[in-house]
């Protein structure tokens, strides 16, 4: 028996409305299979989807790989200097060419030695001499569409998608002064198999309503009652952002509530005094504080599970501290209790998620605006993709359109 039901379709209209009004999304949409089945397909193979830094590909020949729901891909840095993606899936049997990172001018497959060019085109076809209408032309390959967007790498599957850049255009002015393209992420680190649906991390990354209740005292120079949401929703928007106001210059996220590093130099008085947190979904989470921005990249394993690459972002001075590594140290172990807090609360919210008595049409608090946001970007694309209804079903509707 389907969910996609009438009542799931009025649900869902209900989440769009006014913040003042708005019901939370129902619960079967965070532990579905077959929701989630759904979102691979409408969603995550129609979407630009957030990868990694390009600084992580900085030499021609520069190549890494990521497992997307389920499809391995291979993002390399060409001679030509550009970007590529393509899929790591040999086109003769199906083998996984590579995994992991490296640099090389072509992928050799491991089974039968297909050779792939940095582009994709297949190369080299070992033994292929006598087999009747074979062209190497038809096989190479499949590509991803491309953009990089502030030294962020996105891919999208489908290669014809309209560009991602000006879709972000009310959050980009929020970012001008850190110059990302040229900042440096020192390295990453990922968190497998965490227990809660890829929503649920994005709705606790931007929700300001917990700030300083769940993180008491950690966060009490953060507090939920500064949170703002910057100009009004649009429906051409893929970004979903707020900002959260400080009760002192140079905030920090750790024991001493300042800034540890070097502050990024052409930080307004205004910035200074703010973080902002903001989703492009369905994979980027993007922070800022006044001494460094962080990233979580949400890649779903499971309707219940996913996997978190996480990173740090900081001016080139930072670096260039020779008590960087030490003071790296001091704010990690501040964010960690933050991390650890979000983890214990995300936690228990999926498993409560899959109670009988998982609330239903629970409304929302307006330090939660963003929740609402989002809401309205996932219900458009649920609303094109309906199943056994045609594209754009009317039925289904952004509350306001």
């Amino acid at each position: 028996m389907t969910i996609f039901t009438e009542s799931l379709r009025n649900a869902l209209n209900a989440s769009t409305d006014d913040v003042t009004r708005a019901t939370t999304l129902p619960p079967e949409l965070y532990t579905s299979t077959e929701a989630f089945g759904f979102e691979r397909e409408a969603v995550f193979m129609k979407e630009w989807l957030a990868v990694g830094r390009a600084e992580r590909i900085s030499e021609p020949g520069d190549w890494f790989t990521v497992d997307l729901l389920g499809e391995p891909i291979i993002v390399v840095r060409t001679k030509s200097g550009s970007i590529s993606a393509m899929s790591a899936v040999c086109q003769h049997r199906a083998m996984q060419i590579c995994e992991g990172e490296g640099n090389n001018s072509t992928f050799k497959c491991p089974y039968h030695h297909w050779i792939y060019a940095e582009d994709g085109r297949l190369l080299g076809t070992p033994a292929m001499e006598r087999t009747e209408e074979f062209s190497k032309a038809d096989w190479g390959l499949p590509p991803l569409a491309v953009e990089e967007w502030l030294g962020f790498i996105f891919v999208n599957f489908d290669v014809n998608a309209e560009p991602l850049a000006p879709t972000l255009g009310r959050y980009t002015p929020y970012l001008e002064n850190y110059h990302l393209a040229d900042a440096v992420c020192p390295g990453t680190f990922t968190l497998e198999s965490m227990p809660w649906n890829w929503k649920v991390m994005f709705e606790n990354f931007n929700d300001g309503y917990h700030a300083n209740r769940l993180h008491e005292y950690v966060q009490d120079f953060c507090p939920s009652h500064l949170s703002a949401f910057p100009e009004p929703w649009t429906d051409d928007a893929n970004v979903v952002f707020r900002t959260a106001g400080y009760t002192h210059l140079d905030g920090g996220f750790n024991a001493t509530h300042r800034v540890i590093m070097d502050v990024f130099p052409d930080l307004t008085d205004e910035e200074r005094g703010r973080s902002t947190f903001a989703l492009v979904p369905p994979m980027l989470c993007l922070g800022t504080a006044p001494d460094q921005c962080f990233f979580f990249l949400v890649r779903p394993t499971g309707p219940e599970t996913i996997d978190v690459e996480i990173g740090y972002i900081f001016h080139p001075s930072a670096l260039e501290d020779p008590l960087f590594e030490a003071k790296m140290a001091l704010s990690d172990a501040g964010v960690q209790v933050f991390v650890e807090q979000d983890q214990d609360a995300t936690t228990k919210v999926q498993r409560g998620l899959r109670s009988r008595f998982a609330p239903r049409g629970a409304r929302y608090s307006w330090q939660e605006e963003s929740h609402v946001q989002f809401n309205r970007w996932l219900a458009r694309r649920y609303r094109d993709a309906w199943p056994g209804g045609e594209s754009g079903d009317p039925r289904l509707r952004v509350v306001g359109e």
